[in-house]
């Protein structure tokens, strides 16, 4: 199971958290990977001048934007 957590505090909220979730919820559905991957929003993980944050597992990304989304599924998820 691919975890991917998504901060969506004040900070990263501002950032485009809220399109940074649609789209990696619309890619676990495009292709198709619900029963792998395990998406969650959760607040500030301690970056908050890097936002957009994610973790995928054990693994931080910072300055995640809308446009990112897909090349980052693409490596972190699907390359596995």
């Amino acid at each position: 199971m691919v975890k991917i957590s998504i901060c969506i505090g004040s900070a990263c909220h501002l950032r485009g958290a809220h399109n940074v979730l649609n789209a990696f919820t619309s890619l676990v559905e495009k292709y198709d990977t619900q029963a792998v991957v395990d998406i969650e929003g959760n607040f500030c993980q301690g970056r908050c001048t890097e936002g957009v944050v994610i973790k995928i597992d054990d693994e931080v990304i910072t300055n995640v934007s809308k446009d990112k989304v897909h090349d980052i599924f693409v490596d972190k998820v699907l390359g596995r």
